[in-house]
């Protein structure tokens, strides 16, 4: 078991391959390509609105359709239920998420350029974690508006998790809440930094169980 670790150890000390150096400067360009794509799409049809409202949720602001007419829709909508609007100042993670993904693209351009295996293994727990905490934190804000009603509004309604990934009957509207290009950019750059890694930590324990001992 010493032994192993200490092999283990020595690995990670280890460069990693310049094939790999190369494609983690290229997993940067998806990341900044985020910042100009909606991450997030939420559409609502009923009835009365047979051509659907809509809002894009970008990593810093939030955009509604017909020329951001269906924000005002939806907010004077959530205001009969007793809803808290739609704005950035309630999604206050609009303000740093955009720092996040910067912070992601500058540590994956440090490690393709000095990095070795033990940077790799950090860029990607790094890159887990915040992509996991944006998401529970996306999650935590749609559980918030539904379940934070105003008891005096004009209608009563029950508590309820708006639609976070397809779509949900919602009263009388049919919600869908669907992934965009910006959050396929960052499941990209997120994606190629993982593969990378685990690529790194099969290769070592496959050479390190094929390597024959020194004589």
């Amino acid at each position: 078991m010493k032994v192993a670790l200490e092999k283990f150890e020595n690995y990670l000390d280890s460069q990693i391959t310049y094939r790999a150096r190369i494609l983690l400067a290229f997993l940067t360009i998806p990341l900044f390509a985020s910042f100009l794509a909606p991450l997030w799409n939420i559409t609502m049809f009923a009835p009365q609105y047979p051509e659907g409202l809509s809002i894009d949720i970008y990593s810093y602001q939030i955009e509604g359709g017909h020329g951001g007419h269906d924000i005002q829709e939806i907010n004077t909508l959530n205001h009969y239920i007793g809803m808290s609007p739609l704005d950035e100042v309630l999604l206050s993670d609009l303000n740093w998420i955009p720092f996040v993904f910067l912070f992601m693209a500058i540590i994956a351009l440090r490690a393709a350029a000095i990095g070795n295996i033990r940077t790799l293994i950090d860029l990607a727990v790094i890159n887990g974690f915040l992509s996991c905490l944006l998401m529970y934190r996306f999650i935590f804000h749609l559980y918030t508006l539904g379940h934070t009603l105003d008891p005096k509004a004009p209608m009563n309604v029950e508590p309820f998790l708006p639609a976070i990934f397809g779509t949900k009957q919602i009263a009388n509207f049919t919600v869908t809440s669907m992934p965009r290009l910006g959050s396929l950019c960052v499941l990209l750059g997120v994606g190629g930094v993982m593969a990378i890694t685990f690529w790194h930590l099969y290769t070592g324990y496959k050479n390190s169980k094929t390597k024959k001992p020194s004589s």
